[in-house]
């Protein structure tokens, strides 16, 4: 088991098929995943928000489907730790004291600007946008990657997607940098 030990922030956990590639690689052991109960909150809102269709009950039976895949994920004992923290947007502290409490290397986020250097380095967290953490553990571990992604692409069955249309799928996530490596690989997944 990797020791890279990353909190997901909700903007990774959002969109499905970013989250499933995540949580994929966790269950394999990649790295480490960590996220709270906040983040949850954060990523079941906005989906509901954006598609009021969606079912509560179905996004919590996910969230406790990852609870219970991904060993020692849930960070708690942070809230006394955020107003201590300073950060461009007040409402990511929750974030940032969850990764330092969660003994964090990194946190994945796609808003890099929310966290900004001189304000994580004191803790010794980077951020790392989700296109760049994917992209390094594909060059860490190629096999591992491909092997955690041909698993989330055969869970794809309504309707089935060949390696070329799931690709464009992640592409469409923002994985630019990652499928571009893939592509290499794509008979394998």
């Amino acid at each position: 088991m990797s020791g890279y030990t990353v909190l997901l922030d909700a903007n990774v956990l959002y969109p499905a098929p970013m989250r499933d590639v995540l949580m994929q690689l966790a269950v394999a052991d990649l790295f480490k995943a960590k996220w709270t109960d906040d983040i949850h909150r954060e990523w079941i809102n906005a989906l509901l928000r954006k598609e009021p269709h969606r079912e509560l009950s179905a996004l919590e039976r996910t969230r406790d489907l990852m609870n219970t895949s991904v060993r020692d994920c849930l960070v708690t004992g942070y809230d006394s730790l955020i107003p201590s923290l300073t950060l461009p947007d007040p409402d990511d502290r929750h974030v940032l004291a969850a990764a330092i409490v969660g003994r964090c290397d990194a946190i994945v986020t796609q808003n890099l600007k929310d966290f900004p250097t001189n304000a994580l380095e004191p803790f010794g967290i980077e951020t790392q946008h989700p296109d760049a953490f994917l992209s390094n553990q594909l060059s860490l571990a190629p096999g591992l990657v491909c092997s955690a992604l041909r698993k989330v692409r055969a869970r794809l069955k309504n309707p089935p997607k060949t390696a070329n249309e799931y690709l464009a799928i992640l592409t469409q996530q923002g994985l630019v940098a990652t499928v571009a490596e893939l592509e290499q690989f794509s008979e394998l997944l």
